[in-house]
């Protein structure tokens, strides 16, 4: 994140991702294995209709794909939200949107090594969860602090990891179809409640970043006023209905799932009655690597935007926005994140994924009505067609993600409307009151 730039400084990037390299990025982004994340909880909150709530998710996130391929078409640069309200909604707003996103990015690390202990102390019960956490955020915090960076191509080999998993998932869970389960099952049946439901959707959000990242390649994606919109459909299209399709295959095949204190590792039970310790230990390969690479990616990536930010005099400048002399990396920040990923020894996954899912939420309802402001309110020209395509969908994606985000839980929403007042508060310091302009920042790190 910095908070000026020259006009031709990112058109120095590589322009070289067509398409299919694009869907590919989101979906790598997504983490597939992501499913498994909140599959026990999302199960209990909704009563067993995982699938449903998945559905509701891709449809809230469809619309609101599509109000990113809009201002992608508009926008075509690397902020993401951040700049596609900026534009839409004005500098103050922009500047608040990115503020509020930045609570994922400072807990996606939190919440991987949270998983990482949850996960193996369900293979090794002996160990508390909590060491695992702690042995994961000391390793990649030293990593990232000695400057020792993920290999990009590692990405590709934890996805083809991922791919191998599922596909052995797949044929396990078909050969374990319980004969008493109905097609329809995970979809409705008695107990349905649409407001658990849409809890439980809410939740989901977080496993929808993914094309939230597409959009933030715009300078290094080909012709990317065409790239980049489908890029966005067809990620959330195929990660929404993959999830969907892996929620129902591990309903049919185990459709009693684990609640309570249990629920976290739920997946784990539900993989080792349908394959076995093989398909558990091949999950536990999968998802351990790849969340130990999401977190040092991560860590990284956020403690460089905090680096800029203390730089830029819009965090305390000696513990953010310094590097060390040695390493040159940035320290402090790297050490505050890890501090704050000190939570992970405390925390529960459904806290945290609401957190994240409320900056998420936050972003996609100001996207949606960012599309109405571009398009509707600061157009010289309206047609019909106008109205109905960038009115109604926007309005559409607007109502759905405005319900999840209300159905997110009560101390979610609360923290998450602190960390908003944070941002509030710095805007108005930067700003003296709005006497001064507000600080422009590029979230493209």
């Amino acid at each position: 994140m910095t908070t000026s730039s020259s006009p031709n400084e990112f058109r120095t990037l590589r322009q070289s991702m067509g398409i299919p390299t694009l869907v590919f990025f989101g979906l790598s982004y997504m983490v597939p294995m992501t499913v498994f994340t909140t599959y026990g909880i999302v199960n209990e909150i909704t009563g067993g209709f995982l699938s449903t709530a998945y559905l509701l998710t891709l449809l809230a996130m469809l619309f609101t794909a599509c109000s990113y391929a809009f201002m992608g078409k508009m926008v075509p640069s690397a902020g993401s939200a951040y700049a596609y309200t900026r534009v839409g909604l004005g500098s103050g707003v922009g500047f608040l949107t990115g503020w509020t996103v930045m609570i994922d990015y400072i807990l996606l690390p939190m919440l991987n090594y949270l998983l990482i202990g949850l996960y193996l102390a369900e293979r090794f019960p002996s160990v508390p969860a909590w060491v695992f956490s702690l042995i994961a955020l000391v390793l990649v915090t030293g990593l990232n602090i000695v400057g020792v960076a993920a290999v990009k191509s590692a990405n590709v080999v934890l996805v083809l990891l991922q791919v191998v998993f599922f596909a052995i998932f797949f044929v396990y869970a078909a050969r374990a179809f319980d004969p008493s389960a109905q097609l329809l099952d995970p979809f409705v049946g008695p107990g349905f409640d649409i407001t658990s439901v849409a809890a439980g959707a809410a939740v989901l959000c977080l496993s929808f970043l993914g094309f939230d990242a597409v959009s933030t390649m715009a300078e290094e994606a080909r012709e990317p006023r065409r790239s980049i919109p489908r890029a966005v459909i067809l990620t959330t299209v195929i990660g929404g209905l993959f999830f969907v399709a892996v929620s129902w295959f591990a309903h049919m095949a185990s459709p009693d799932v684990m609640t309570g204190d249990a629920a976290d590792v739920a997946a784990v039970e539900m993989l080792t009655r349908i394959g076995g310790n093989l398909l558990t230990a091949l999950f536990l390969a999968a998802y351990i690597t790849g969340a130990l690479g999401s977190a040092l990616a991560s860590q990284a990536s956020v403690s460089r935007i905090l680096y800029a930010m203390g730089r830029d005099r819009l965090l305390p400048r000696q513990i953010f926005g310094t590097l060390s002399p040695r390493f040159r990396t940035p320290v402090g920040a790297i050490i505050v994140v890890a501090v704050i990923s000190l939570s992970a020894l405390v925390a529960d996954v459904d806290f945290v994924a609401s957190i994240v899912s409320f900056g998420a939420l936050s972003a996609f309802t100001m996207v949606n009505l960012s599309v109405i402001a571009t398009y509707l309110v600061h157009a010289e020209r309206r047609t019909v067609a106008t109205y109905l395509l960038y009115g109604a969908i926007p309005a559409g994606g607007f109502v759905l993600t405005a319900w999840l985000w209300t159905s997110l839980t009560p101390v979610a929403v609360i923290l998450g409307l602190v960390w908003v007042a944070i941002g509030v508060s710095r805007l108005l310091w930067h700003t003296r009151m709005f006497s001064r302009p507000v600080p422009r920042m590029h979230l493209s790190e």
